[in-house]
């Protein structure tokens, strides 16, 4: 098992890795919208905040030599409901026609009062 961080994606918030590896899975910690350079939620609207979640995905995959196209599954947790059809435009968008296997379920609250949350597998 290897722990995975890196510099491009926000410090994690507590005592856990921003991905695990292990076999072929890259197992990765759920991104907010956490502005890596700020380490805080700037966006106020969820397509804002799914945006900076998946340049987060992003670069965290990126520490692995991955991509989006490399993801096989993905949670999206929403703080509303409301915010699917934004979030899931600009997800969809973000995973450039990649289309994995994905969960979308709505919370009671997420960290630092964040709209978006989204975690994902990848194959490495």
């Amino acid at each position: 098992m290897k722990k995975i961080i890196t510099n491009t994606a926000p410090k994690a918030l507590g005592p856990y890795a921003s991905a695990i590896k292990t076999g072929n899975l890259l197992f990765c910690s759920g991104q907010t919208g956490i502005n890596p350079v700020t380490n805080k939620v700037e966006a106020s609207t969820v397509e804002r905040q799914t945006l900076q979640v998946m340049n987060n995905l992003k670069a965290v995959l990126a520490a692995e030599g991955l991509g989006v196209k490399n993801i096989v599954k993905c949670n999206v947790y929403l703080s509303d409901m409301a915010n699917f059809e934004a979030m899931n435009l600009v997800y969809g968008d973000s995973l450039e026609g990649h289309t994995p296997a994905r969960t979308t379920v709505a919370v009671a609250g997420l960290p630092l009062n964040a709209l978006v949350e989204i975690e994902c597998i990848a194959e490495c």
